[in-house]
């Protein structure tokens, strides 16, 4: 569609490609199966730009048997496999909206949760799994009653990724106590990643003395992501990881229009500002990191 009178794009479309990073690095958390087009085309245009791998994460039954026959066809996909945070309430009660692709009405209740959960152990025993995630608390879009399924989840896949030795890949929305608080009662995996970290600086700090990975989306390009520039900045940088988490979170100045792991290298570049080191330095931490953590 042609662009507006104001000369801005069109929200639909794609951003152009990205001046390529000199340094290859790693999309650390996508979604494909969200995104448009094939996997080819996507990992194709991606590599062009210098992200060579990508970490396609599950959120569901569905979506992560789908990461790992994805990950088991392409050397450049790692998968994740998990229940989403918002995805065990609703297998409790028995709801298939949000992220299930059941399209009925399933039969709840806790024994259906012990059921999802024991198909994530299974696929989190392949080899091309490299990560137990996303998992987590999100009281964002879960109320109080979906607190208790959530806080179970979470801690029988904290169990799953240290029976496997995989690295857990955290989702944490507006609940970053309790994630905390929970990772420290049951004991951490070796290697723990916070997706997409929302956190200020004084968490950034905490994660750090844990030894925790963070992961920066495009949001912390975002103009009210203050927070997300200062934990950045003091973030040790062995433990500081890029991602698109697309569809979403599209960084500046193509938010809102359709994210995808070629547009890595602008939310490299941004980060590297706020850093104040250069692009190839951070890239070269990036790749190492995202390797490390992800046992690759």
């Amino acid at each position: 569609m042609p662009s507006n009178a104001s000369g801005r794009s069109d929200k639909h479309t794609a951003p152009p490609l990205p001046e390529p990073l000199r340094v290859p690095v790693a999309d650390s958390h996508t979604h494909l199966d969200m995104q448009s087009g094939t996997v080819e085309d996507a990992l194709d245009k991606a590599a062009s730009v210098g992200v060579t791998t990508v970490v396609q994460v599950g959120c569901d039954l569905a979506g992560s048997r789908w990461a790992a026959e994805t990950a088991a066809a392409h050397d450049a996909v790692h998968a994740t496999v998990a229940l989403h945070p918002n995805e065990a309430p609703r297998i409790v009660h028995g709801d298939p909206d949000g992220w299930s692709r059941q399209g009925a009405r399933q039969p709840g209740g806790d024994a259906a949760l012990d059921d999802a959960l024991a198909e994530i152990a299974r696929l989190a025993a392949l080899p091309q799994v490299k990560g137990v995630g996303e998992t987590g608390l999100d009281y964002f879009r879960t109320g109080p009653e979906g607190k208790e399924a959530q806080e179970r989840s979470f801690r029988a896949h904290i169990e799953i990724a240290k029976r496997h030795g995989k690295a857990l890949v955290i989702h944490d929305r507006d609940a970053h106590t309790d994630v905390l608080r929970v990772l420290k009662e049951e004991g951490a995996p070796e290697r723990t990643v916070f997706h997409c970290y929302s956190g200020d600086a004084e968490m950034a700090e905490i994660c750090a003395r844990a030894g925790y990975y963070m992961s920066f989306a495009g949001n912390v390009t975002f103009k009210n992501a203050q927070n997300l520039r200062d934990a950045l900045a003091v973030a040790p940088p062995e433990l500081v990881l890029v991602e698109t988490d697309a569809p979403f979170l599209t960084p500046a100045p193509y938010r809102g229009r359709p994210n995808a792991p070629y547009l890595v290298p602008v939310t490299v570049r941004a980060m590297a500002d706020v850093r104040g080191v250069d692009e190839d330095t951070l890239a070269t931490a990036l790749a190492a990191n995202t390797a490390r953590a992800f046992g690759y």
